[in-house]
């Protein structure tokens, strides 16, 4: 039976919102942030990022950390977003 793609959750998609929106604020194209996430060791090219902050393609922990990194940002400023998506998860309830 052949695999089917696992879809992109809310915190991917969140995560891909982030990205887009730190490296606008930044001024960097989407060419300057992937060579500056190659540059960190964790080779990237920009039709990769491109896919990443279009939700076409799942990003993994080793890009996170990456591209935050990149970004100057901790990698958990990339999945601040995905906490309005679970505000329980605040409070303790899950």
């Amino acid at each position: 039976m052949p695999s089917r793609p696992v879809g992109i959750g809310p915190a991917g998609q969140a995560a891909a919102r982030a990205m887009e929106r730190l490296r606008v604020e930044r001024g960097y194209s989407q060419r300057r942030l992937a060579a500056r996430v190659t540059a960190l060791g964790r080779p990237m090219t920009f039709t990769q990022l491109s896919r990443l902050e279009r939700q076409v393609r799942r990003c993994d922990i080793d890009d996170l950390v990456a591209i935050a990194a990149a970004l100057g940002v901790p990698a958990q400023a990339l999945l601040a977003d995905t906490e309005e998506l679970h505000p329980a998860a605040e409070e303790g309830a899950i």
